[in-house]
């Protein structure tokens, strides 16, 4: 006890000698005004960010941080989505989507800021992400790191950190044709014009001393055009007006005078950035050829020069004339599948007279160009691996494309025939290409919905005086189609939805309908493409009752196993004692409600059906649970009104028999390796078609069939129409119809040939006329 007692009093002896001091360690000294305390160099206030290279969008790029005066990049080693997470709200974005190794978007300069960073994704800065410190790292430039953000800022952000240009006067990101013509100005896309190119201080000008035409190829790629043409140089070297005045007359009027002179000294306020030039002509970007800056008087060091002035050839869609449309036609052995927008897609090309796609070995930017500009885009953008535009369908017909970049088609370059172990639908190649700007954004917009991707669709509308002012679309008979355009136009994807009315979306004062009876087909590249009333014609003319859309950046892709359907045809005579419950559920042709019940037969034209979603996103039906109809006879709900449609139709198109309108139900039958099930229709489960799925209808199920009791001999068209009246949005429709030949001789049936719409050459269609089943469905 008395021992216990003597350490107490030692115990208590020392923290009285040692808490003074550790106070006097740490305690800062008062201040007598309120000087800010001064941040260490790795805080977050000292850093900056921002997304370099080349070729790419705002929102992307090589990562590269400003730190104690210097901008360096950061090594792909170890890294994450989380570190992009972190990266990407630094950059004032809202989450990253994915990021990028190996210099992706090429290589940095300078310093190697940060490598092996390991971030968990919920760090307010990557400065406090596990690291091996600020300037330790062994990689080189090679492996730079890239971040792709979703394009939606972070709320209340203004400051943008995203440096658009480089400040190095040696890096050139932005090119850009400025039109002299005023008349050129105003009308789109922009085809010829001088060549600026931008820096710290604005814009500025190439010499054109030593310029070549594989110099203006490169721009023109740039700028979305697939070909150069020649420049008359005359005009930006003269003043035209004043030679014209002094032609006809001595006396020339002051102010027509004084303007050309104005107009023209304007056009020489020049500022040189670059005086040399000299790319190959196969670079996707100007700043990938070899450039020669000025340092010196910028504004006198091109001697006997002019600016570089560049003049475009347009592809097809772009052509300003019909004529100059139908001289430049497009391709015919090549095509894009499943892209958003014009000009990307998955790359197909047709051999024999059949469809196929392209494996992604060895698959980069100069063979993407050579397909962008045989379209009649620009330079690629992106070459996409890994099926990133979704999986097609048959035959691989290249592998390791190898272009040199100077081909006229594809098919120049050199490639592999494949075997079918050499490549799968999983590494289908695909591309983004550089688009002509067209300023179609500027005349349509989305309020009032819960992000960018959705609200009520107003249209920018002139009146009969000029004025400009925005008003509403009317709802009626508005649907996909028309959501797929208004998408496309904003830049925003695919269409999920299509809506009628937008009362829950009423946040703008915007209230008059302009325009109704909007009718597109999904194609057209903005609203004033598609047919309209002349005069707004609206039953519900209120507000609430106007368009509106919901789009998605990705979309699912329902296609029939064609094959299947060939191998599981055949013919049944079905007693009507057995067919109450497919009676009530509407699937025997209208003949059968005069039949003797329960005696007698139907004879039924009995396949599977084995749909597959080989989209980028998971098939859901439109509607709702609560609005499902339970079907008591099978025991299941149906999700979908119009699922499926089934016809038999003569050569030339009438239909002479039907199946079954309706869908079962949506679910996950069987799935590709590695994906797991995710819907199932027992127990009021959820219903859709997971992504690398497929729902499969076996052919001895109720209601899979056509009923052909009244069906004479002869040669036919077996059809089946997925979806067909576009109720739920897919990234490509022209694959959702199968076609087969059929001969019937009255006892027997013969089908071959079936195939998915779009899968064989125009000259192999021709043997089936177009099915009129999507837009006219009833029997005649």
């Amino acid at each position: 006890m008395e021992l216990c007692q003597w350490w107490r009093h030692i115990v208590v002896f020392l923290l009285h000698a040692w808490i003074p001091s550790c106070f006097a360690q740490t305690t800062p000294p008062v201040r007598l005004s309120p000087t800010p305390t001064p941040q260490t160099a790795e805080g977050p206030e000292t850093l900056k960010f921002r997304l370099s290279g080349f070729p790419r969008k705002h929102n992307e790029g090589r990562i590269e941080v400003f730190y104690k005066g210097e901008w360096g990049t950061i090594c792909d080693d170890d890294f994450s989505l989380a570190n992009a997470h972190v990266l990407c709200r630094q950059l004032g974005f809202v989450s990253a989507t994915g990021w990028t190794h190996s210099a992706k978007y090429g290589k940095g300069t300078g310093k190697i800021w940060l490598d092996n960073v390991q971030c968990s994704g919920s760090e307010r800065s990557v400065s406090v992400c596990k690291s091996r410190g600020w300037g330790n790292s062994d990689c080189t430039h090679d492996e730079d790191a890239g971040v792709i953000c979703k394009d939606e800022r972070l709320p209340g952000y203004v400051d943008s950190n995203v440096i658009e240009v480089q400040v190095d006067e040696n890096k050139v990101e932005e090119v850009r044709l400025r039109p002299v013509f005023t008349i050129a100005t105003k009308r789109m896309p922009v085809t010829e014009g001088v060549v600026e190119v931008k820096n710290k201080d604005g814009w500025a000008q190439i010499c054109d001393n030593g310029w070549t035409p594989k110099n203006s190829h490169v721009v023109c790629g740039m700028m979305g055009f697939p070909h150069e043409k020649k420049v008359n140089k005359n005009f930006y070297k003269q003043e035209p007006k004043a030679k014209a005045i002094s032609k006809t007359s001595t006396k020339p009027k002051p102010g027509k005078s004084a303007a050309a002179k104005r107009l023209y000294s304007e056009r020489q306020k020049n500022h040189f950035l670059v005086h040399s030039v000299a790319c190959l002509g196969t670079e996707v970007h100007l700043a990938a050829c070899p450039l020669e800056f000025n340092y010196d008087n910028a504004t006198e060091s091109c001697p006997g020069g002019m600016p570089a002035v560049v003049s475009c050839v347009p592809g097809p869609l772009y052509a300003q004339s019909t004529v100059m449309r139908k001289k430049l036609k497009m391709p015919s052995t090549i095509r894009l599948k499943g892209g958003a927008k014009y000009g990307e897609g998955r790359v197909e090309v047709l051999k024999g007279s059949e469809w196929g796609t392209i494996c992604d070995d060895r698959w980069n930017l100069l063979s993407a160009s050579v397909v962008c500009r045989e379209l009649g885009f620009g330079s690629a953008k992106e070459a996409l691996t890994g099926a990133r535009m979704g999986q097609g369908l048959g035959p691989i017909h290249m592998n390791e494309v190898q272009c040199t970049g100077h081909e006229r088609s594809l098919w120049n370059c050199r490639y592999k025939n494949i075997t079918a172990e050499d490549c799968k639908h999983t590494e289908d190649a695909s591309l983004r290409c550089n688009v002509p700007y067209m300023g179609f954004e500027k005349t349509v917009r989305i309020l009032g919905g819960r992000s960018r991707y959705e609200g009520r669709v107003e249209v920018l509308y002139t009146e009969t005086n000029g004025t400009l002012r925005w008003g509403l679309i009317c709802g009626e008979g508005w649907g996909t189609e028309e959501a797929m355009v208004v998408c496309r136009q904003l830049g925003l994807g695919y269409a999920n939805h299509g809506l009628q009315e937008t009362w829950y979306w009423d946040s703008s004062n915007v209230t008059e309908m302009v325009m109704s009876g909007v009718k597109c087909t999904g194609d057209e590249m903005s609203l004033s493409q598609c047919q309209h009333h002349r005069t707004v014609n609206c039953q519900k003319a209120l507000a609430r009752f106007s368009a509106g859309v919901i789009c998605s950046e990705t979309a699912s892709d329902l296609v029939l196993n064609a094959p299947l359907v060939q191998q599981t045809t055949y013919i049944e005579d079905r007693p009507l004692h057995m067919l109450y419950c497919a009676a009530e559920e509407d699937c025997l042709s209208k003949s059968a409600a005069k039949a003797n019940w329960p005696y007698g037969h139907r004879r039924l034209l009995r396949f599977s059906s084995q749909i597959h979603n080989i989209g980028r996103a998971d098939f859901r039906p439109k509607a709702g649970r609560h609005s499902w109809v339970w079907h008591a006879c099978h025991g299941h709900y149906h999700s979908m009104d119009i699922f499926t449609h089934y016809d038999l139709m003569s050569a030339n198109g009438t239909k002479v028999a039907e199946g079954h309108k309706a869908s079962f139900c949506l679910e996950d039958s069987d799935c590709d390796e590695g994906v797991s099930k995710r819907y199932e229709c027992a127990n009021f489960g959820e219903q859709g078609i997971t992504v690398g799925c497929w729902d499969l209808y076996r052919h001895d199920i109720d209601c899979q069939w056509i009923d052909i009791s009244d069906v004479k001999p002869g040669n036919y068209i077996l059809q089946v129409v997925i979806n067909p009246n576009y109720e739920v949005a897919e990234s490509d429709f022209t694959n959702n119809a199968m076609k087969c030949n059929c001969k019937y001789d009255g006892h027997r049936i013969w089908v071959h040939n079936c195939h998915i719409g779009d899968a064989f050459s125009e000259e192999a269609e021709k043997k089936f006329e177009k099915y009129p089943g999507q837009l006219n469905n009833q029997i005649s």
